[in-house]
């Protein structure tokens, strides 16, 4: 049977060409929203994170209708590090809009997304979006579109793919780059002519392919995924299979069967073949699962998603300050907040190790991995994490080191910075093209040169530069690089920073906290240009003496301190320190708190080399 009526379509870009935005005018002029209902900015992007930072974390689903058909859509990520979100959706959809700026053209998550679109034989439709920027390139960009086709070896009737040309924000749409419609109908149309409907076979017996899992405390785990084939009922007895696993064979029943309608998710008794549908009841559900029916039970193939490139140490939080602010700090609340992340992200990776206080957790990229513990630190939970490494292989008995492709547009003029960070970092320049008074830089360099770097790459642009990474391989290791060369000002003694003690401290670096802030020993408060730590004791007063009182002075300037990020923190911190992460502050420390004991230690390990 052709589903007339029934069109699944993903979106994918990279981050920040306006993919959710358009998504949320698709819904608006799809009948969605009512004339007179209000509705903010980016719709889609419901967790507080993503709002915050105006990126796509979890890919969503939703639907619009046009003439008479239901058009499911998919909202992916454009993040790097959230790649393995953009992987698993694709197999419910039969075709794709890839989105790309008009301005900035295709950049790396493009070729991923594009890539996989291709691999999986989707129907393909090249969205040019912002083309009312000031600086757009329409006609460039076109052709730099094609010749990425080209690249990817994509399929004569690939490179014929429709194009058009669009202003999300505005919610118009053209098939021409001239002049823009009134409303997104071109873009509609395109999708139901370049999309063909999904020939199915709905008097099969059922089949469905789990491709995402959510998680509610009411009802436990919730599958969301496409009808490969048949019927699939509410309170219907099924089998749980695994293509991967063949010992994954359990008979269970769905209690709840939902089919999405805009925003909403609507209870329905049963669905078809080509429907994307969500339902509940079955607790030992995984991503890449197939529910079928117990008389034909057959697993659907599920795709390959890329390995981690980064780990680092979860622990529980042992500093003299623990337990004073979350809700959430032993072990055993701790791995089990672990494991819970892994029913929904399957790019993420969790093992014990040997201390049951500690677990190893490995995910695409340092993003990634933050944004985990964000999340982890607004729902109450405290502990600590090391600094983020790499992931090595060997691979015929030669050690190899992830390598990412990384990109940099900078103003024609700080060229050189980039170059020189580059050549630090082990980078080999991939290719180098001008674009108006700027240029676009491609290196491939390790992912461990890169971390860290971003600050610094500001710094050096004076802001002005924007950088993108993605995994672009594994090669042989390229050899040991610095990832630090400042050292940590490290608190003497335990107590509360006064002026006085602060005003000293600032004369051998620059400091990181402010009058009346906790420490103890051990916590870093801020860095020097050495490369050796100095400790300082920022709790230390002014001595009074009859003669002399505390206001005789003049009064003691102190130099702003800058609050650092999640990120910056992650980037800052050496090997032998500590990330303690609490819901209400973000404390640097050292693994070995005591200065003795620390001194002892690095001679220690000085000796031994």
């Amino acid at each position: 049977m052709i589903r007339e009526d029934l069109r699944n379509v993903a979106i994918i870009a990279h981050v920040d060409h306006g993919k959710t935005t358009l998504v949320n005018e698709m819904l608006a002029q799809g009948g969605v929203f009512r004339d007179n209902q209000q509705v903010q900015d980016r719709v889609m992007d419901s967790g507080d994170l993503e709002r915050e930072r105006g990126i796509t974390i979890l890919a969503k689903n939703t639907s619009a209708h046009y003439k008479g058909v239901k058009i499911n859509i998919v909202d992916t990520p454009g993040h790097a590090d959230f790649s393995g979100e953009v992987e698993r959706v694709l197999k419910m959809v039969n075709g794709a809009l890839i989105l790309v700026d008009a301005a900035e053209g295709p950049l790396p998550q493009t070729r991923f997304v594009m890539q996989k679109a291709l691999e999986l034989g989707l129907k393909l439709i090249i969205v040019i979006n912002k083309v009312d920027r000031p600086d757009a390139r329409i006609a460039e960009v076109v052709e730099e579109m094609q010749l990425l086709m080209m690249e990817l070896d994509a399929t004569d009737e690939q490179l014929d793919s429709p194009i058009v040309y669009c202003c999300g924000r505005q919610g118009t749409a053209s098939l021409t780059p001239d002049k823009q419609e009134e409303n997104l109908n071109p873009l509609f149309d395109t999708i139901l002519e370049s999309i063909p409907p999904m020939d199915l076979d709905i008097d099969a017996p059922g089949q469905l392919l789990v491709s995402c899992i959510d998680y509610n405390e009411f009802v436990g785990r919730i599958g969301i995924g496409r009808i490969e084939r048949g019927t699939i009922r509410a309170n219907e007895n099924v089998t749980l299979c695994n293509y991967n696993d063949g010992k994954v064979k359990t008979n269970c029943r769905i209690v709840n069967l939902y089919q999405i309608e805009g925003l909403e998710k609507v209870l329905v008794p049963e669905a078809k073949a080509g429907d994307i549908v969500t339902f509940s009841g079955i607790e030992g559900l995984s991503i890449g699962d197939t529910v079928c029916e117990p008389t034909c039970v057959e697993p659907v193939q599920f795709v390959k998603i890329e390995e981690p490139t980064v780990e680092m140490t979860f622990s529980v939080n042992d500093s003299p300050f623990a337990g004073k602010e979350g809700k959430f700090v032993t072990s055993r609340q701790l791995r089990d907040r672990l494991y819970k992340e892994l029913l929904r992200d399957v790019s993420l990776r969790v093992n014990d190790t040997d201390s049951a206080d500690s677990f190893r957790v490995c995910g695409r990229g340092e993003m990634h991995l933050s944004i985990l513990i964000e999340t982890m630190r607004r729902e109450g939970y405290e502990f600590q994490v090391s600094t983020p490494k790499v992931l090595y292989k060997e691979i015929d008995g030669v050690v190899h080191e992830p390598i990412e492709r990384f990109l940099a547009d900078v103003p024609e003029d700080m060229t050189g910075p980039v170059f020189s960070a580059m050549g630090n970092r082990k980078g080999t320049l991939v290719q180098m093209n001008a674009i108006g008074n700027r240029m676009r830089l491609e290196f491939t360099v390790p992912s461990r040169g890169l971390f860290g770097y971003k600050s610094e790459f500001l710094t050096d642009t004076k802001g002005q530069g924007i950088m993108n990474t993605i995994f672009y391989s594994y090669e042989p290791y390229k050899g040991d690089m610095q990832r630090r060369t400042t050292g940590s000002l490290v608190a003497f003694e335990t107590g509360e920073a006064v002026t006085y003690g602060l005003f000293n401290a600032q004369g051998r670096g620059n400091l990181f906290i402010t009058p009346g802030t906790p420490v103890y020993q051990g916590m870093v408060v801020g860095y020097t240009n050495l490369s050796d730590d100095i400790n300082v004791n920022v709790c230390k007063t002014k001595h009074l003496t009859n003669t002399r009182s505390s206001g005789s002075d003049d009064a003691l300037t102190l130099v702003p301190v800058s609050k650092m990020s999640l990120e910056e923190c992650l980037e800052f911190i050496a090997e032998d320190e500590l990330l303690e992460v609490t819901p209400k502050s973000l404390r640097i420390r050292k693994r070995i708190l005591d200065s003795e004991l620390r001194a002892k230690a690095r001679a220690k390990e000085k000796a031994a080399k």
